[in-house]
Protein backbone atom coordinates (compact mmCIF):
# COMPACT_ATOMS: atom_id res chain seq x y z
CA UNK A 1 0.00 0.00 0.00
CA UNK A 2 1.24 3.47 -0.99
CA UNK A 3 1.22 6.71 1.39
CA UNK A 4 -1.81 8.20 0.62
CA UNK A 5 -3.31 11.46 2.22
CA UNK A 6 -7.26 11.56 2.08
CA UNK A 7 -9.91 14.24 2.88
CA UNK A 8 -13.87 13.65 3.27
CA UNK A 9 -15.24 16.76 4.43
CA UNK A 10 -18.99 16.18 3.14
CA UNK A 11 -21.78 16.04 4.83
CA UNK A 12 -24.44 13.94 3.95
CA UNK A 13 -28.05 14.33 3.75
CA UNK A 14 -29.55 11.22 1.62
CA UNK A 15 -33.46 9.69 1.44
CA UNK A 16 -36.63 11.02 1.11
CA UNK A 17 -36.71 15.39 1.13
CA UNK A 18 -33.57 15.85 1.28
CA UNK A 19 -33.64 19.13 -0.93
CA UNK A 20 -36.41 20.10 1.61
CA UNK A 21 -33.36 20.73 4.32
CA UNK A 22 -31.35 23.02 2.27
CA UNK A 23 -32.06 26.69 3.35
CA UNK A 24 -31.86 24.98 7.50
CA UNK A 25 -28.35 23.46 6.86
CA UNK A 26 -26.97 26.40 4.66
CA UNK A 27 -28.58 28.73 7.44
CA UNK A 28 -26.88 26.55 10.24
CA UNK A 29 -23.58 27.11 8.64
CA UNK A 30 -24.13 31.12 8.24
CA UNK A 31 -24.50 31.28 4.78
CA UNK A 32 -26.16 34.33 3.75
CA UNK A 33 -25.91 34.49 -0.03
CA UNK A 34 -25.85 31.96 -1.86
CA UNK A 35 -25.26 31.42 -5.59
CA UNK A 36 -27.95 29.59 -7.11
CA UNK A 37 -26.71 27.26 -10.23
CA UNK A 38 -28.17 24.98 -12.03
CA UNK A 39 -28.21 23.70 -15.79
CA UNK A 40 -31.24 23.60 -18.43
CA UNK A 41 -35.05 23.38 -18.03
CA UNK A 42 -35.05 19.96 -16.49
CA UNK A 43 -34.60 21.22 -12.62
CA UNK A 44 -36.63 24.39 -13.11
CA UNK A 45 -39.87 22.27 -15.05
CA UNK A 46 -39.36 19.62 -12.34
CA UNK A 47 -40.53 22.43 -9.76
CA UNK A 48 -36.95 21.59 -8.01
CA UNK A 49 -35.61 24.98 -7.92
CA UNK A 50 -38.41 26.42 -6.69
CA UNK A 51 -38.57 23.97 -3.61
CA UNK A 52 -34.82 24.72 -3.22
CA UNK A 53 -35.59 28.38 -3.31
CA UNK A 54 -38.43 28.38 -0.66
CA UNK A 55 -36.01 26.32 1.45
CA UNK A 56 -33.87 29.12 1.08
CA UNK A 57 -36.12 31.93 1.57
CA UNK A 58 -37.58 30.19 4.60
CA UNK A 59 -34.40 30.36 6.95
CA UNK A 60 -33.59 34.23 5.21
CA UNK A 61 -30.75 32.95 2.98
CA UNK A 62 -30.43 35.21 -0.24
CA UNK A 63 -29.98 33.58 -3.62
CA UNK A 64 -28.60 35.00 -7.05
CA UNK A 65 -29.78 32.23 -10.08
CA UNK A 66 -27.47 31.40 -12.68
CA UNK A 67 -28.93 28.32 -14.91
CA UNK A 68 -27.45 27.26 -18.48
CA UNK A 69 -25.09 25.01 -17.57
CA UNK A 70 -24.52 22.41 -20.94
CA UNK A 71 -23.42 18.96 -20.79
CA UNK A 72 -19.39 19.18 -20.67
CA UNK A 73 -19.13 22.55 -18.74
CA UNK A 74 -17.83 25.54 -20.35
CA UNK A 75 -15.48 28.32 -18.92
CA UNK A 76 -17.34 30.89 -20.03
CA UNK A 77 -20.54 30.36 -17.61
CA UNK A 78 -17.98 29.97 -15.06
CA UNK A 79 -16.60 33.42 -15.82
CA UNK A 80 -19.97 34.86 -15.36
CA UNK A 81 -20.47 33.05 -12.07
CA UNK A 82 -17.29 34.38 -10.94
CA UNK A 83 -18.30 38.27 -11.63
CA UNK A 84 -21.60 37.23 -10.48
CA UNK A 85 -19.91 36.05 -6.94
CA UNK A 86 -17.88 39.01 -7.07
CA UNK A 87 -20.49 41.43 -7.78
CA UNK A 88 -22.74 40.30 -4.93
CA UNK A 89 -20.85 38.99 -2.39
CA UNK A 90 -21.78 35.30 -2.06
CA UNK A 91 -20.95 33.25 0.28
CA UNK A 92 -21.72 29.91 -0.62
CA UNK A 93 -22.16 27.96 -4.02
CA UNK A 94 -24.72 25.85 -4.20
CA UNK A 95 -25.23 23.50 -7.25
CA UNK A 96 -28.20 22.07 -8.32
CA UNK A 97 -28.24 19.06 -10.76
CA UNK A 98 -25.52 16.72 -11.84
CA UNK A 99 -21.73 15.99 -12.43
CA UNK A 100 -21.48 18.82 -15.13
CA UNK A 101 -23.73 21.61 -12.46
CA UNK A 102 -21.54 20.70 -9.76
CA UNK A 103 -18.08 20.61 -11.49
CA UNK A 104 -19.33 24.51 -13.09
CA UNK A 105 -20.25 25.27 -9.33
CA UNK A 106 -16.73 24.23 -8.03
CA UNK A 107 -14.57 26.36 -10.85
CA UNK A 108 -16.66 29.17 -9.96
CA UNK A 109 -15.74 28.70 -5.87
CA UNK A 110 -12.19 28.55 -6.53
CA UNK A 111 -12.42 31.51 -8.86
CA UNK A 112 -14.32 33.89 -6.92
CA UNK A 113 -11.57 35.36 -4.53
CA UNK A 114 -9.19 34.73 -7.58
CA UNK A 115 -8.34 38.76 -9.12
CA UNK A 116 -6.72 36.54 -12.41
CA UNK A 117 -9.07 34.11 -14.73
CA UNK A 118 -10.42 31.17 -13.20
CA UNK A 119 -8.87 29.18 -16.26
CA UNK A 120 -5.38 29.50 -14.83
CA UNK A 121 -6.37 26.95 -11.94
CA UNK A 122 -7.00 24.42 -15.25
CA UNK A 123 -3.73 25.24 -16.66
CA UNK A 124 -1.49 25.48 -13.60
CA UNK A 125 -2.88 22.86 -11.06
CA UNK A 126 -2.19 25.80 -8.74
CA UNK A 127 -3.67 24.76 -5.13
CA UNK A 128 -5.54 27.16 -3.24
CA UNK A 129 -7.80 27.21 -0.07
CA UNK A 130 -9.63 30.50 -0.94
CA UNK A 131 -12.33 28.58 -2.11
CA UNK A 132 -16.01 29.31 -1.33
CA UNK A 133 -17.77 26.19 0.78
CA UNK A 134 -19.56 24.43 -2.00
CA UNK A 135 -23.23 22.62 -1.18
CA UNK A 136 -25.35 20.24 -4.10
CA UNK A 137 -28.64 18.88 -4.38
CA UNK A 138 -27.70 15.83 -6.68
CA UNK A 139 -30.23 15.02 -9.55
CA UNK A 140 -27.84 12.68 -11.83
CA UNK A 141 -25.51 9.90 -9.90
CA UNK A 142 -23.22 9.80 -12.10
CA UNK A 143 -19.66 11.66 -11.78
CA UNK A 144 -19.11 11.15 -7.99
CA UNK A 145 -18.36 15.38 -8.22
CA UNK A 146 -21.15 15.77 -5.12
CA UNK A 147 -17.99 14.02 -3.02
CA UNK A 148 -14.99 14.07 -4.60
CA UNK A 149 -11.69 16.73 -5.17
CA UNK A 150 -11.92 17.17 -8.48
CA UNK A 151 -13.57 18.79 -11.26
CA UNK A 152 -13.51 19.14 -15.00
CA UNK A 153 -14.52 21.97 -17.26
CA UNK A 154 -14.17 22.59 -21.29
CA UNK A 155 -12.54 25.44 -22.98
CA UNK A 156 -13.97 25.73 -26.31
CA UNK A 157 -12.01 28.50 -27.46
CA UNK A 158 -8.88 26.25 -26.84
CA UNK A 159 -10.87 23.02 -27.43
CA UNK A 160 -9.69 21.80 -24.33
CA UNK A 161 -11.45 19.85 -21.37
CA UNK A 162 -8.83 20.08 -18.88
CA UNK A 163 -9.34 18.79 -14.93
CA UNK A 164 -8.42 20.55 -11.68
CA UNK A 165 -8.29 18.67 -8.47
CA UNK A 166 -8.04 20.20 -4.75
CA UNK A 167 -9.69 18.88 -1.54
CA UNK A 168 -10.76 22.77 -0.74
CA UNK A 169 -13.14 22.37 -3.16
CA UNK A 170 -15.11 19.17 -2.03
CA UNK A 171 -18.45 20.09 -1.64
CA UNK A 172 -18.90 20.64 2.41
CA UNK A 173 -23.27 19.75 1.98
CA UNK A 174 -24.47 17.08 -0.33
CA UNK A 175 -28.45 16.76 -0.35
CA UNK A 176 -29.29 13.02 -2.23
CA UNK A 177 -33.17 11.99 -2.69
CA UNK A 178 -32.96 8.96 -4.81
CA UNK A 179 -36.54 9.86 -5.91
CA UNK A 180 -35.22 13.02 -7.80
CA UNK A 181 -34.06 10.31 -10.08
CA UNK A 182 -37.11 8.50 -11.43
CA UNK A 183 -37.78 10.41 -14.28
CA UNK A 184 -34.22 10.69 -15.42
CA UNK A 185 -34.11 9.40 -19.95
CA UNK A 186 -32.85 5.95 -20.13
CA UNK A 187 -30.12 6.74 -21.75
CA UNK A 188 -29.02 9.17 -19.28
CA UNK A 189 -29.30 6.77 -16.06
CA UNK A 190 -26.86 4.46 -18.59
CA UNK A 191 -24.09 6.91 -19.22
CA UNK A 192 -23.78 7.80 -15.25
CA UNK A 193 -23.73 3.98 -14.34
CA UNK A 194 -20.56 3.34 -17.08
CA UNK A 195 -19.30 6.71 -15.49
CA UNK A 196 -18.97 6.06 -12.11
CA UNK A 197 -18.09 1.43 -12.92
CA UNK A 198 -15.24 3.51 -14.97
CA UNK A 199 -14.01 5.74 -11.96
CA UNK A 200 -13.61 2.02 -10.15
CA UNK A 201 -11.65 0.75 -13.05
CA UNK A 202 -9.39 3.57 -13.23
CA UNK A 203 -8.48 2.85 -9.42
CA UNK A 204 -8.56 -0.84 -10.11
CA UNK A 205 -6.07 -0.67 -12.29
CA UNK A 206 -2.42 0.84 -11.84
CA UNK A 207 1.24 -0.41 -11.63
CA UNK A 208 1.00 -0.49 -7.36
CA UNK A 209 -0.44 -4.67 -7.44
CA UNK A 210 -2.68 -5.85 -4.73
CA UNK A 211 -4.17 -3.85 -1.98
CA UNK A 212 -6.64 -5.75 -0.49
CA UNK A 213 -8.76 -3.81 1.43
CA UNK A 214 -8.93 -1.13 -1.49
CA UNK A 215 -9.06 -4.08 -3.96
CA UNK A 216 -11.96 -5.27 -2.57
CA UNK A 217 -13.99 -2.16 -1.92
CA UNK A 218 -13.51 -1.32 -5.55
CA UNK A 219 -14.86 -5.19 -6.71
CA UNK A 220 -17.80 -4.80 -4.17
CA UNK A 221 -18.88 -1.62 -5.60
CA UNK A 222 -18.39 -2.97 -9.05
CA UNK A 223 -20.45 -5.62 -8.14
CA UNK A 224 -23.14 -3.43 -6.86
CA UNK A 225 -23.38 -1.39 -9.86
CA UNK A 226 -23.72 -4.49 -12.21
CA UNK A 227 -26.40 -6.19 -10.66
CA UNK A 228 -28.62 -2.50 -9.90
CA UNK A 229 -28.13 -1.19 -13.63
CA UNK A 230 -30.59 -3.61 -15.18
CA UNK A 231 -33.26 -3.18 -12.13
CA UNK A 232 -32.66 0.68 -12.15
CA UNK A 233 -33.24 0.28 -16.15
CA UNK A 234 -36.17 -1.96 -16.00
CA UNK A 235 -37.67 -0.05 -12.83
CA UNK A 236 -36.73 3.79 -12.94
CA UNK A 237 -38.90 4.78 -10.32
CA UNK A 238 -37.86 1.49 -7.50
CA UNK A 239 -36.67 3.75 -5.24
CA UNK A 240 -33.98 0.92 -3.52
CA UNK A 241 -32.76 0.36 -6.55
CA UNK A 242 -32.04 4.37 -7.74
CA UNK A 243 -30.35 4.74 -3.72
CA UNK A 244 -28.33 2.08 -4.16
CA UNK A 245 -27.22 3.63 -7.05
CA UNK A 246 -27.18 6.91 -5.83
CA UNK A 247 -24.60 6.19 -2.80
CA UNK A 248 -22.61 3.83 -4.85
CA UNK A 249 -21.93 6.87 -7.45
CA UNK A 250 -20.52 8.73 -4.52
CA UNK A 251 -18.54 6.53 -3.38
CA UNK A 252 -16.62 5.13 -6.74
CA UNK A 253 -15.32 8.55 -6.68
CA UNK A 254 -14.79 10.02 -3.37
CA UNK A 255 -11.36 9.02 -3.41
CA UNK A 256 -11.63 5.90 -0.88
CA UNK A 257 -11.93 3.07 -3.40
CA UNK A 258 -8.33 4.16 -4.51
CA UNK A 259 -6.23 5.09 -1.26
CA UNK A 260 -2.98 3.44 -1.29
CA UNK A 261 -2.69 3.27 -4.91
CA UNK A 262 -1.42 5.66 -7.55
CA UNK A 263 -4.70 4.97 -10.01
CA UNK A 264 -4.02 5.37 -13.61
CA UNK A 265 -6.49 7.77 -15.33
CA UNK A 266 -5.53 7.31 -18.94
CA UNK A 267 -8.89 6.62 -20.40
CA UNK A 268 -10.41 8.89 -18.73
CA UNK A 269 -7.37 11.45 -21.01
CA UNK A 270 -8.43 9.66 -23.72
CA UNK A 271 -12.24 10.75 -23.65
CA UNK A 272 -11.92 14.19 -22.59
CA UNK A 273 -10.21 14.96 -25.75
CA UNK A 274 -13.44 13.52 -27.58
CA UNK A 275 -15.71 15.57 -25.61
CA UNK A 276 -13.60 18.12 -25.99
CA UNK A 277 -13.68 17.73 -29.78
CA UNK A 278 -17.37 17.26 -30.09
CA UNK A 279 -18.94 18.51 -26.94
CA UNK A 280 -22.42 16.44 -27.46
CA UNK A 281 -20.53 13.17 -26.92
CA UNK A 282 -22.05 12.02 -23.32
CA UNK A 283 -19.04 11.39 -20.66
CA UNK A 284 -20.20 7.79 -19.67
CA UNK A 285 -21.04 7.08 -23.66
CA UNK A 286 -17.10 8.14 -24.42
CA UNK A 287 -16.34 6.16 -21.49
CA UNK A 288 -18.28 3.04 -22.73
CA UNK A 289 -15.91 2.81 -26.07
CA UNK A 290 -12.41 4.36 -24.54
CA UNK A 291 -12.19 1.38 -21.97
CA UNK A 292 -12.53 -1.93 -23.44
CA UNK A 293 -9.96 -0.59 -26.08
CA UNK A 294 -7.39 0.79 -23.91
CA UNK A 295 -7.82 -2.37 -21.84
CA UNK A 296 -6.63 -4.33 -24.89
CA UNK A 297 -4.04 -2.50 -25.16
CA UNK A 298 -2.24 -2.78 -21.92
CA UNK A 299 -3.73 -5.92 -21.33
CA UNK A 300 0.04 -7.56 -21.64
CA UNK A 301 1.36 -5.82 -18.59
CA UNK A 302 -0.44 -7.60 -15.99
CA UNK A 303 -3.08 -9.86 -17.39
CA UNK A 304 -3.53 -11.68 -14.08
CA UNK A 305 -4.68 -8.61 -12.84
CA UNK A 306 -7.66 -8.70 -15.66
CA UNK A 307 -7.94 -12.27 -15.10
CA UNK A 308 -8.84 -11.28 -11.39
CA UNK A 309 -11.03 -8.91 -11.88
CA UNK A 310 -13.08 -11.29 -14.45
CA UNK A 311 -13.65 -13.67 -11.86
CA UNK A 312 -14.58 -11.49 -8.95
CA UNK A 313 -16.89 -9.11 -11.07
CA UNK A 314 -18.22 -11.22 -13.85
CA UNK A 315 -17.85 -14.77 -12.44
CA UNK A 316 -15.19 -16.30 -14.93
CA UNK A 317 -14.03 -19.27 -14.39
CA UNK A 318 -10.06 -19.34 -15.13
CA UNK A 319 -8.90 -20.84 -18.09
CA UNK A 320 -5.62 -21.23 -17.02
CA UNK A 321 -4.22 -19.48 -19.87
CA UNK A 322 -3.76 -15.59 -18.09
CA UNK A 323 -4.26 -13.70 -21.41
CA UNK A 324 -7.18 -15.37 -22.51
CA UNK A 325 -8.80 -14.60 -19.46
CA UNK A 326 -7.60 -11.00 -19.67
CA UNK A 327 -9.67 -11.01 -23.30
CA UNK A 328 -12.77 -12.70 -21.68
CA UNK A 329 -13.03 -10.09 -19.06
CA UNK A 330 -12.17 -7.36 -21.55
CA UNK A 331 -15.09 -8.82 -23.57
CA UNK A 332 -17.64 -9.12 -20.71
CA UNK A 333 -16.83 -5.44 -19.71
CA UNK A 334 -17.62 -4.02 -23.42
CA UNK A 335 -20.28 -6.05 -23.35
CA UNK A 336 -21.88 -4.94 -20.13
CA UNK A 337 -21.87 -1.45 -21.19
CA UNK A 338 -23.68 -2.24 -24.32
CA UNK A 339 -25.93 -4.05 -22.20
CA UNK A 340 -26.94 -0.71 -20.65
CA UNK A 341 -27.22 0.98 -24.19
CA UNK A 342 -23.75 2.40 -24.58
CA UNK A 343 -22.03 2.66 -27.81
CA UNK A 344 -19.10 0.22 -28.60
CA UNK A 345 -17.45 2.16 -31.43
CA UNK A 346 -16.02 5.75 -32.12
CA UNK A 347 -18.17 5.50 -35.43
CA UNK A 348 -21.46 5.26 -33.12
CA UNK A 349 -20.29 8.90 -31.58
CA UNK A 350 -19.50 10.18 -35.26
CA UNK A 351 -15.66 10.06 -34.35
CA UNK A 352 -13.24 9.16 -37.32
CA UNK A 353 -9.90 8.48 -38.12
CA UNK A 354 -9.40 12.04 -39.45
CA UNK A 355 -10.46 13.24 -35.41
CA UNK A 356 -7.65 11.47 -34.05
CA UNK A 357 -4.43 13.80 -35.07
CA UNK A 358 -6.67 16.33 -34.20
CA UNK A 359 -7.12 15.38 -30.37
CA UNK A 360 -3.35 14.34 -30.07
CA UNK A 361 -1.98 17.93 -29.58
CA UNK A 362 -4.45 18.81 -26.40
CA UNK A 363 -3.64 15.08 -24.69
CA UNK A 364 -0.30 16.07 -24.71
CA UNK A 365 -0.86 19.14 -23.18
CA UNK A 366 -3.35 17.95 -20.80
CA UNK A 367 -1.81 14.49 -19.57
CA UNK A 368 1.94 15.19 -20.68
CA UNK A 369 3.96 12.35 -22.23
CA UNK A 370 4.00 9.35 -20.70
CA UNK A 371 0.94 9.37 -19.07
CA UNK A 372 -0.70 6.31 -16.92
CA UNK A 373 -0.15 4.09 -14.36
CA UNK A 374 -0.60 0.96 -15.33
CA UNK A 375 1.44 0.91 -18.44
CA UNK A 376 3.27 4.16 -19.57
CA UNK A 377 1.61 5.45 -22.58
CA UNK A 378 2.93 7.67 -25.53
CA UNK A 379 1.41 9.57 -27.77
CA UNK A 380 1.78 6.80 -30.45
CA UNK A 381 0.03 4.42 -27.61
CA UNK A 382 -2.78 7.09 -27.54
CA UNK A 383 -3.04 6.78 -31.05
CA UNK A 384 -3.47 3.03 -31.39
CA UNK A 385 -6.14 2.89 -28.30
CA UNK A 386 -7.86 5.56 -30.75
CA UNK A 387 -8.11 3.12 -33.65
CA UNK A 388 -9.04 0.23 -31.62
CA UNK A 389 -11.94 2.27 -30.25
CA UNK A 390 -12.64 3.16 -33.84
Amino acid sequence: MENFEFVSPTHFVFGRGAEEQVGAKLAERGAAKVLLHFGGQSAVKSGLVDRVKASLDAQGVQHVELGGVRPNPEITLVREGVALCKQHGIDWVLAVGGGSVIDSAKAIAVGAHYDGDVWDFFETKRQTDDVLPIAVVLTIPAAGSEASKNTVVSNDALQMKSGYPNNAQRPKLAFMNPELTFTLPPYQTAAGLTDMFCHLLERFFDDVGAVPVTDNLCLSLMRTVRAEAPRVLAEPDNYDARANVMWAGMLCHQGLAGVGRHEDWATHGLEHELSALYPEITHGAGLAVMFPAWMEHVRGENPGRFAFYGREVFGLAPTGDADADALSAIDETRAFFASLGMPTTLAELGVGEDDIEKMIPTLKANKGEPFGSFKKLSMDDAREIYRLAL
